[in-house]
């Protein structure tokens, strides 16, 4: 369970990030209600994750995957390209959560 509230704060908090741009500098409401409340629960679902997960696992698969799904945000929304460093990077990343979820000895309890 403790693991699909910490995919639910990830796409929370890329749903957020993602309107920040929308919200034109905080000058729409709409975007900006969105951004609030995207971020409130993303910080609150966090936080009870934290309870048993270890902060440099749950952090590591948040910061992870927040930035792959918002790189692919990005490209799909907002026309932002890729290239092979960006993509390459992306695949690092991937391979570093994976190897962190896999074989560090931190995440056994």
């Amino acid at each position: 369970m403790d693991y699909l509230y910490l995919f639910i704060a990830i796409i929370s908090e890329v749903i957020a990030t993602t309107f920040l741009k929308v919200s034109d500098g905080f000058n729409k409401l709409y975007p900006i209600i969105i951004v609030i409340l995207g971020y409130t629960l993303s910080f609150i679902l966090l936080s009870l994750v934290l309870r048993t997960i270890p902060m440099g696992i749950a952090y590591s698969c948040w910061a992870g995957l927040g930035i792959i799904f918002i790189t692919i945000a990005g490209y799909l929304f907002y026309d932002q390209k890729m290239d092979i460093y960006s993509i390459t990077g992306i695949i690092l990343i991937i391979i570093g959560v994976i190897l962190i979820n896999i074989f560090s000895k931190t995440i056994k309890n």
